[in-house]
């Protein structure tokens, strides 16, 4: 994921960090010199100097877990420091004017650290006490204090020939630019402050003048209208922005995608300077005045992690950001080096990911559904992109009819001058700032119902977190009435409100069109962030979605970008499903879904294979809205296939047969918990919630964790087996899918809710064999609600009682992968394996253990292989191939 060029007496080396926190040096022959694990957390930072004046350079890693370590070049720690559990974010060195090296580190604890060479520490600087970054907005009254801020970056500047210290300062990890702090080495206040132009990813000091006075290159981490280089003189104190969105040329060179420019020097033919901004897929060559019209553009199949330059001016290149595991180097002295970069494939697990891609897909033309299946469950293509594929999309919708691909309808949003019937001024006065209001009501009626000609429907947006009403709920009434029948889908992104103004909303808006929606094929796709659906939902303003009472129209979905919780968001969405609030759920595959830490954009997967096994994972989970942006739909399409023809089995909920027989039931959620699980875009939030705060069931989601581990008593450390606040796309649950539901049982059930009881809608097998615990997202409760427990201590019961409960399930999968079982016939079950690293996927080895069943055979629908069991232990082992998933049909010896 990163990389550095480390300096050594005997060899230069490469220094690398993967995806695991896994530290490696290799030679520049390819050779590994050695690794070391450390914490097996992911590294925010990485810096190489010689700290002890031995002609070799120290590896200073800031690591996700709240450490600073520092190691030698043949890998050893030499040292380690850290103050709390607040990852460490940013490490430099910078050297006083005698000469003496200091290590400066900061992380999520919003102070900078200045250490001796053999890690003492010598001084602590609180952003308190400088700080300039004021916070804004409501947050339903909960924002973080102003003048405090992350250390975003921190790198040595000469100025004059003079050493400094570059603190780049940020309290929010989207929205808020920060400031450039310029420090004198050891000083307590800096000597210059100045705020940003944009949220920057990326932050270099280079010198092309070679005056002694270092220019500033910065980079946006940002989506492609907003991707900007930027170049900041000291000595001037001026910018100068490449704006790479608005250079036509550039723009249509470097597409969509979430990414950040980062900038280095290189000579140029003439042997003057220009500058290399390496920006997703692209190389950008910028000429000194940093012109977009005079700036080529090199194009590649990938983007990468990270590049950096080493002394002999060779680009170092980290792996790719689809999956990749090799380092590249691009050497500008080398004629054809240009070439050479965009033709580049890399080898290694990219290599491997296309093969195994290609033979499954070789596979499907042969595969046939088994005669004992039932036919398929209708999924919704709604706004799946064909460009490319155009004869096969054609081809599925008219061979199989549970392929039904929607229309995406695109409108302006109604003229505002209804919203004087809006009472609630909150939401009277919101507006999209993407949106125009220009259209009547009869000029949306005739813009959206011809969308549904030709087509089995539409999708389009009936609001926005924004702004939810696009359209007045009488209009969408009436759009529904003109589908005459056809399948209405209106989708509200980004709902994250839990203010008081939120029972307004849904009485207002979601429940008369949700009430009108019933009885005629229309949908209301509630693509939430953050923790909605084991949160936000669980608010009286939803008691009637939570009834059951609009189980046929509301469909929760997902946006998780910004947020860290994902392992939690699939157990929120079945748990309504299984419950019978809501007959289907929904899912949702974009550019940013990686974006976890929005400081580090590093989303511009251009193989989305990614996307593949978290569609898979969801579709095998019983997701039938799809609601995806297309990146390569040639190689995406295989899921299609997939389920078109039945390879990917899309089961009912009564057929799964993988849900833990313990579920956890939400009352109204503890306000601590919905800020915490709602923060996610500050990241100031550190004294308040970690310092003062209570132990939560759900720990660590706001804007302070990012990469961090999550601790022991943590829901999704004992249920979902999750180790870290990141991309948890594939969570494992070894124990069987730990659902969040609404309560069922003792004072805070609802009484005869429509959607009736839970063990209704499940397998039989559950019927007597569930297991209730209670929580607001903080404590545990009694059934009676006269007892809490603390979370901290708590927790040992609930997991016991899981891993007890697991043996009750036909059987269960231990290893990295997220896997699901369902019931196919009386002597049949389809077992799901994908496999569970979302960005480091690899060849995974797993253990299947029969508990309640005995199998008589076990074969691979796709490639017909068998499995062979081991009868003594009850057990089989699978491989599961790296990038992909395996399809196995178990068949029982008895009827289950």
């Amino acid at each position: 994921m990163k990389v550095r060029a480390a300096t050594a007496r005997n060899s230069p080396l490469i220094v690398g960090a993967s995806y695991e926190g896994t530290i490696a040096a290799f030679k520049y022959d390819g050779t590994r010199r050695w690794k070391n694990p450390l914490s097996g957390f992911m590294v925010h930072d990485l810096w190489c100097a010689d700290i002890t004046g031995d002609g070799n350079d120290e590896i200073l890693v800031a690591n996700a877990d709240g450490t600073l370590y520092c190691l030698n070049l043949r890998g050893v720690v030499q040292w380690s420091f850290r103050q709390n559990d607040a990852p460490m974010y940013a490490v430099c060195v910078v050297h006083d004017a005698p000469g003496t090296p200091y290590v400066v580190c900061g992380g999520y604890d919003l102070n900078i650290y200045y250490l001796t060479a053999e890690g003492t520490l010598v001084k602590t600087i609180a952003s308190s006490t400088y700080g300039k970054e004021k916070a804004y907005g409501s947050m339903h009254g909960h924002l973080p204090p102003n003048g405090t801020h992350i250390a975003n970056f921190l790198r040595p500047v000469k100025v004059g020939g003079v050493e400094k210290l570059a603190v780049h300062g940020v309290m929010n990890n989207m929205q808020m630019p920060g400031y450039l702090h310029l420090f004198d080495v050891l000083a307590d206040l800096p000597s210059l402050s100045r705020k940003c132009g944009m949220v920057v990813g990326d932050f270099r000091a280079l010198d092309p003048d070679g005056d002694g006075t270092d220019e500033i290159l910065m980079g946006s981490s940002k989506n492609r209208d907003q991707g900007r280089a930027i170049r900041y003189d000291i000595a001037s104190d001026k910018n100068t922005v490449l704006d790479i969105s608005k250079t036509r040329k550039l723009n249509a060179a470097c597409g969509a995608g979430y990414r950040l420019p980062q900038t280095e020097l290189l000579k140029n033919g003439s042997g003057g300077t220009q500058y290399a901004i390496f920006y997703g897929s692209n190389i950008l060559l910028a000429p000194a005045d940093l012109d977009g019209d005079k700036t080529e553009a090199l194009t590649c199949r990938y983007a990468f992690n990270d590049m950096c330059k080493d002394s002999e001016g060779r680009f170092i290149l980290a792996s790719a950001q689809s999956g990749g595991s090799c380092i590249h180097l691009i050497d500008p002295r080398q004629s054809n080096w240009k070439a050479d970069y965009e033709n580049l494939t890399p080898p290694g697990k990219i290599e491997a990911i296309l093969a195994n891609t290609a033979a499954a897909r070789q596979q499907l033309e042969t595969f046939k559904k088994p005669s004992y299946e039932r036919d398929p469950v209708p999924v919704y293509f709604m706004t799946e992109g064909t460009r490319g594929v155009e004869k096969l999309a054609d081809s599925l919708m008219k061979k199989y009819d549970h392929m039904v691909f929607l229309n995406q309808a695109r409108c302006n949003a109604e003229l505002r001058d209804w919203r004087t019937d809006i009472d609630n001024e909150y939401y009277r006065e919101k507006k999209h700032r993407k949106k125009e209001y220009t259209l009547t009501q009869q000029g949306v009626l005739d813009t959206l119902l011809p969308a549904y000609e030709g087509a089995p429907g539409i999708q389009f947006w009936g609001g926005h977190g924004n702004d939810p009403y696009f359209y007045n709920p009488e209009t969408l009434k009436k759009v529904i009435d003109g589908a005459q029948g056809k399948k209405t889908v209106i989708t509200w992104p980004e709902m994250s409100d839990y203010s008081e103004n939120l029972t307004y909303l849904v009485d207002n808006l979601f429940d008369p069109v949700a009430t009108h929606a019933k009885g005629k094929n229309a949908t209301l796709f509630l693509r939430n962030k953050n923790i909605y659906w084991q949160g936000n939902v669980y608010q009286a303003a939803w008691k009637k979605l939570l009834s059951g009472e609009f189980a046929e129209v509301a469909v929760p979905s997902m946006e998780e970008t910004s947020d860290k919780t994902m392992d939690l968001s699939i157990a929120g969405r079945l748990g309504l499903w299984a419950s019978g609030a809501v007959d289907h759920w929904g899912t949702r595959c974009a550019t940013d879904n990686p974006s976890f830490d929005r400081l580090r954009q590093i989303s511009k997967q251009c193989l989305p294979n990614h996307f593949l096994r978290m569609l898979v994972y969801h579709l095998s989970s019983g997701a039938q809205y799809l609601n995806n942006h297309p990146v390569d739909q040639e190689y995406l399409s295989i899921y299609w296939e997939l389920v078109a023809k039945g390879a990917l089995y899309i089961p009912k909920r009564e057929e799964i047969v993988s849900f833990s027989p313990v579920h956890l039931s939400m009352i109204e959620p503890d306000m601590d918990y919905m800020n915490d699980g709602t923060g996610v875009k500050w990241t100031t939030f550190w004294d308040e919630y970690v310092e003062k705060g209570e132990p939560m069931v759900f720990n660590r989601m706001n804007g302070s964790w990012p990469g961090a581990p999550v601790v022991e008593w943590d829901f999704s450390k004992y249920a979902a087996g999750t180790l870290d606040r990141r991309q948890n796309f594939l969570p494992s649950y070894s124990n069987g899918m730990v659902l969040i539901t609404p309560p069922q049982e003792g004072v805070f059930a609802e009484l005869n809710p429509p959607r009736g009881r839970l063990v209704d809608h499940l397998h039989p097998l559950y019927r007597d064999i569930m297991k209730e615990y209670i929580t607001d997202g903080k404590k545990y409760y009694s059934a009676d609600g006269t007892k809490t427990y603390s979370a901290e201590t708590y927790y040992k019961q609930v997991e016991a009682d899981i891993q007890s409960a697991a043996n009750q399930l036909p059987l269960t999968v231990s290893g990295d992968v997220a896997w699901v079982c369902a019931q196919t016939s009386p002597t049949h079950l389809r077992l799901t394996l994908i496999d569970g690293g979302y960005l480091n996927p690899s060849d995974q080895t797993v253990t299947i253990h029969f508990n309640s069943v005995t199998p008589r055979k076990i074969t691979d629908v796709l490639n017909k292989l068998r499995v062979s069991v081991n009868n003594a232990t009850a057990t089989a082992t699978v491989d599961v191939p790296c990038g992909l998933f395996r399809f196995l049909d178990i068949e029982l010896m008895e009827m289950l």
